[in-house]
């Protein structure tokens, strides 16, 4: 494990889509099933994306057969269902935004509902493995506020959508500022007893990262959240939000501490640990990871 720099990642953050079908979207799903989507995403959205995001299938595709060892058959079938969870998720946080509940079971709440409660500021930690967003709308902070890093998205639509429904939870939006000034904002955030909620598998903005033992392979992990929490000496948990049916999702609460024998926790020593928690969950959940590109760089493209 070390600690390097790299060229900006190529991921770009936005989400696909005409702002007027953004908007029809969040109405539609204020009173239609979202089984129905489901069904409507299977047959016709899917397999529009499987043909037409040639890269996004083959990333996808190496990732089951080098990760899971699966063979062709298997890794196709896991594709296509990745696919379709992905569809799921997208239409969730629509369904959100016009109004649906979803329910959730927490694993770790007691350890969240502690540092929420506490005086600290600490640093929320997540990925693109599952259903994050959603996280925003359950998990409470009565003394605290959030401030959640995110690329700013195409659609106004969705920022708009974000906005209303993060507001009333103490939740606030931080873009990535092409000067880095994010990271001093959300520096101040942790200083003065808030959150920040910053992506941990994601390079952006950042030049800096972290090269960790993640499924079998290094792999690049961005260095700021895990800098953050060892230069602030502030806690880092974890948050891993899972679709676990229609209508349900289980939320993983993880503590992160690489600290020994009264050693302060390292940049280093956190970001392996949260490698560890994510790999854990990944191989839970096979067909929620949503990183669409080639997140093993240093390995070549053949499959």
């Amino acid at each position: 494990m070390k600690e390097q720099s790299q060229n900006a990642n190529q991921w770009q953050g936005t989400t696909d889509g005409l702002p007027w079908m953004h908007r029809a979207l969040v109405v539609v799903l204020g009173v239609v099933p979202v089984g129905i989507l489901y069904v409507i995403a299977a047959i016709f959205v899917i397999p529009f994306y499987l043909i037409g995001n040639h890269q996004g299938y083959l990333s996808q595709y190496r990732f089951f057969r080098r990760r899971f060892a699966f063979g062709p058959l298997k890794a196709f079938r896991y594709v296509v269902l990745n696919h379709y969870r992905f569809a799921q998720v997208i239409i969730d946080r629509f369904a959100v935004y016009g109004g649906r509940k979803f329910r959730f079971e927490v694993e770790g709440l007691d350890q969240y509902n502690l540092l929420a409660e506490g005086e600290s500021g600490f640093v929320q930690v997540f990925s693109h493995a599952g259903n994050y967003e959603l996280a925003g709308y359950e998990l409470r902070q009565p003394r605290k506020r959030l401030y959640a890093l995110l690329f700013r998205d195409g659609s106004q639509t969705i920022m708009d959508n974000r906005a209303s429904v993060f507001a009333p939870n103490g939740v606030e939006m931080v873009f990535v500022q092409p000067d880095m000034s994010h990271i001093f904002l959300l520096s101040n955030v942790v200083r003065d007893g808030n959150i920040a909620s910053i992506p941990g598998d994601r390079i952006f903005g950042s030049r800096k990262f972290v090269e960790c033992q993640f499924m079998g392979s290094p792999a690049r992990f961005p260095l700021g959240p895990f800098r953050l929490a060892a230069v602030r000496q502030a806690p880092i948990v974890a948050i891993f939000v899972m679709k676990e049916s229609w209508t349900s999702y289980r939320i993983f609460v993880r503590r992160l501490d690489s600290s020994d024998q009264g050693q302060k926790p390292t940049a280093l020593g956190l970001a392996q640990q949260f490698a560890a928690n994510l790999e854990e969950v990944v191989r839970r959940y096979p067909e929620q990871w949503f990183n669409y590109f080639d997140f093993w760089q240093n390995e070549n493209n053949g499959i």
